[in-house]
């Protein structure tokens, strides 16, 4: 049977790396993304230059019916779904708690946990042996900020990864007799737009004096790590954690 993954925002960075190393490795793949349609389009095109079956799906995770449209499109599309990377997150401009309302607060933990768990929740549905399927492997982009804390930056972001890490390891111990395993990555300073996002593109600039290897790290070393946990080589690995933060 074909390995069939869903990459949530896959559309740029972690995600696009990731979706383009594992179209190299036979994957069948359908990438979402919230609004970069012309993105998304040349990660298809990157993608099924390797011969597999590819589709794109435009989703909102932190909308509980965009989760289930997109699974279902899955369905139909590619047929039964074998992996899941929990690769969409968002952050806001950089600020320090006492500036923070409860709508900033809440937007990012609608996407970055809200919106994981349901991803996580449609995935047991198609891949639990409990439910019928044939198994599979979850992996959750977390953070290094869920060890940091990422203080007068991202302490909103920086809760939102701990959360993901807690689900991570509750979340392999429900499922491991289901089939499924259930692993993350905990990027550090990688050098991808989402810095832009935060407002200080050029953040690993600054801080990369701190990183024991003395750069900032690539979204493709990132992928190489999302590729290893969802291989049959890390079969029996479940509820761990690869650290890509160069030392961090």
């Amino acid at each position: 049977m074909s390995k069939k993954v869903l990459i949530t925002g896959g559309s740029r960075g972690i995600g696009a790396a990731t979706a383009k190393l594992l179209a190299s490795r036979g994957y069948d793949i359908c990438i979402s993304y919230r609004e970069r349609t012309s993105a998304a389009d040349s990660v298809l095109e990157s993608i099924r230059s390797h011969g597999v079956k590819a589709i794109a799906v435009q989703a909102d995770i932190s909308h509980e019916s965009d989760v289930v449209n997109l699974f279902r499109n899955v369905d139909e599309q590619l047929g039964p779904l074998t992996a899941l990377v929990n690769n969409a997150g968002m952050l806001l401009q950089q600020t320090r708690v006492e500036q923070m309302t409860a709508e900033r607060i809440n937007r990012i933990l609608q996407t970055n946990v809200t919106g994981t768990l349901l991803c996580c929740r449609e995935a047991i549905k198609r891949m639990s042996t409990r439910h019928g399927g044939n198994g599979g492997s979850i992996v959750n982009v977390s953070s290094g900020a869920a060890r940091s804390g990422s203080p007068n930056e991202y302490i909103d972001y920086a809760a939102s990864k701990g959360a993901v890490d807690t689900l991570t390891i509750g979340l392999s111990k429900e499922i491991a007799r289901e089939g499924i395993r259930v692993n993350s990555v905990r990027p550090g300073l990688i050098d991808t737009e989402m810095h832009s996002d935060g407002g200080e593109p050029g953040r690993i600039a600054r801080l990369k004096p701190a990183i024991p290897l003395g750069r900032g790290g690539k979204d493709t070393e990132v992928a190489a790590a999302i590729a290893w946990l969802l291989s049959d080589e890390a079969s029996f690995t479940t509820g761990s954690f690869i650290d890509t933060t160069g030392g961090l």
